[in-house]
């Protein structure tokens, strides 16, 4: 076995033994519904109310900060609508269901995630933008990947892979806007 296949192995041992936890774990009321809403949030209404808002309130870089922001999250769109083509890994809801989460996936695939392609993506190249948000923003960020793995719809390494694939992004466009 090649060390890449060993090294896959791991790391697919790992996310389902996470998977079968998760999945079987019944998390508190409220928990479940900050899940849920984190998810819902980072189908796009978050991001579109952020860009809004900042048309409104944020001053001489606004049209840098959303320019940045929304190529960040156009090349993760594209891009993870490519990886999912070429990995078609199952998601973890097709393979062992879910205790208490029944939200239907977006598409067929599972990795990368695009909910934190997009979140970091976003978070990052608006963050940077805005210093005083950053915080605020890897936060929810964090929040929308998390609810992607407790809902049953990604593997950790899904999550990950994604995170780092919209931090890379983010960090690239912030770069790109800030020196125009």
């Amino acid at each position: 076995m090649t060390v890449a296949k060993s090294v896959w192995n791991q790391i697919q041992s790992n996310d389902h033994r996470l998977m079968r936890r998760v999945h079987r774990w019944r998390a508190p009321r409220w928990f479940r519904i900050l899940m849920i809403v984190t998810t819902r949030l980072g189908d796009g209404w978050l991001w579109y109310a952020l860009g809004m808002i900042l048309l409104l309130y944020g001053g001489d870089r606004r049209f840098l900060a959303i320019g940045a922001g929304a190529s960040a999250a156009a090349a993760g769109i594209f891009l993870f609508r490519a990886l999912k083509r070429t990995s078609r890994r199952q998601r973890p809801c097709e393979i062992e269901p879910h205790c208490w989460a029944s939200i239907l996936p977006p598409d067929k695939y599972s990795f990368p995630s695009g909910h934190s392609i997009t979140a970091f993506a976003v978070a990052l190249s608006i963050g940077l933008f805005y210093p005083d948000l950053q915080g605020c923003l890897l936060a929810v960020a964090f929040l929308i990947a998390s609810s992607r793995i407790i809902l049953g719809m990604h593997f950790l390494s899904d999550v990950l892979a994604g995170s780092a694939i919209g931090a890379a992004l983010g960090f690239a466009s912030f770069h790109i806007f800030s020196a125009l």
